[in-house]
């Protein structure tokens, strides 16, 4: 890469961190109606990619959708998002944070959307409760005709009882990895009195 490709890199980093970083202006409540709204977005694009996908997320205890934007710097990368989780069981719904680090050369940015079906109350317990789900390791998304056999079409195997699809900006990603990831309640959005 050229200097010039190096300083518009650097631009470009510089600028998605000073985003991440400022203060919004917004109200609590707009950026929980931007987040609601975004998962909407996330669920209809995923229902047009894999239709079976909706009976899957409908019939679950619940889900989350997490919508993120990573960076990738040389050797070291990093991915923030944010997102809501649903319980179909109760109606609760909990504002999250993701955090995710990566390591292996490349440059460059993408947005993209994770995807978790929660399948237990205990699935769920500690997807939400806790203080920082984390995932490790890479899985090869399903592919068959729905849910059936303990596998659910265009999704991987997350941890016990969560299963994830990631959408990118190309359509479903049928290998991911979600190495390194950490998702956790927000304290900001999330009322966790309530809880």
């Amino acid at each position: 890469m050229n200097m010039k490709g190096v300083r518009l890199f650097a631009l470009t980093l510089a600028l998605f961190l000073l985003g991440t970083l400022s203060v919004s202006a917004k109200s609590l409540d707009e950026e929980r109606a931007e987040l609601q709204e975004k998962r909407e977005w996330t669920l209809a694009e995923l229902y047009e990619e894999i239709p079976s996908a909706q009976y899957a997320i409908e019939n679950s205890y619940g889900y989350a959708v997490l919508n993120n934007t990573g960076v990738k710097v040389l050797l070291f990368g990093s991915a923030h998002g944010r997102g809501t989780a649903v319980n179909n069981e109760t109606g609760e719904e909990v504002f999250l944070r993701m955090q995710e680090g990566q390591m292996g050369l490349g440059i460059g940015a993408k947005e993209y959307a994770l995807i978790f079906v929660i399948e237990t109350p205990e699935a769920w317990e500690g997807f939400v409760r806790s203080s920082g789900w984390k995932a490790s390791g890479s899985a090869t998304a399903a592919a068959n005709d729905g849910v059936s056999g303990g596998s659910i079409e265009g999704a991987a195997l997350a941890a016990d009882g969560i299963w994830v699809y990631q959408l990118t900006t190309k359509g479903l990603a049928l290998e991911l990895s979600i190495k390194g990831t950490r998702i956790y309640p927000d304290k900001d959005l999330d009322d966790l009195s309530k809880h």
